[in-house]
């Protein structure tokens, strides 16, 4: 069974908008995110949160969008948060040295707090 790949906007008042991931971010399904991150910076939002809870898998194209969406929103004074409760994705940040370079929660919640 192939892990479908969606994902969630969820917004409330003032609060950084929440992107809830749900499968593979990859090569083929990267470019969506990219496009949602985008879309989120042009329209006026200094800080993103990327619910990475549901992600089952993501590769080396993945970790670019982020970093790039990363720099994006710094650049206008905010930031990208990530939520991160899987080990895979965990194990992968730990490798790649993004621990150090993301602030990341174990909660929506926290992550949209700060």
């Amino acid at each position: 069974m192939e892990d479908v790949f969606e994902i969630v906007e969820h917004t409330e008042g003032g609060a950084p908008p929440v992107l809830s991931i749900r499968g593979e971010i990859d090569v083929s399904t990267a470019p969506e995110l990219r496009d949602r991150l985008l879309a989120l910076s042009q329209s006026g939002h200094q800080t993103a949160v990327v619910d990475l809870g549901q992600v089952t898998f993501l590769d080396s194209t993945a970790l670019g969008v982020l970093v790039s969406g990363l720099k994006r929103f710094r650049e206008s004074g905010g930031d990208l948060r990530l939520v991160v409760t899987g080990r895979s994705v965990m194990k992968v940040l730990e490798i790649t040295g993004l621990v150090e370079v993301f602030p990341i929660f174990d909660t929506v919640d926290a992550a949209v707090a700060g």
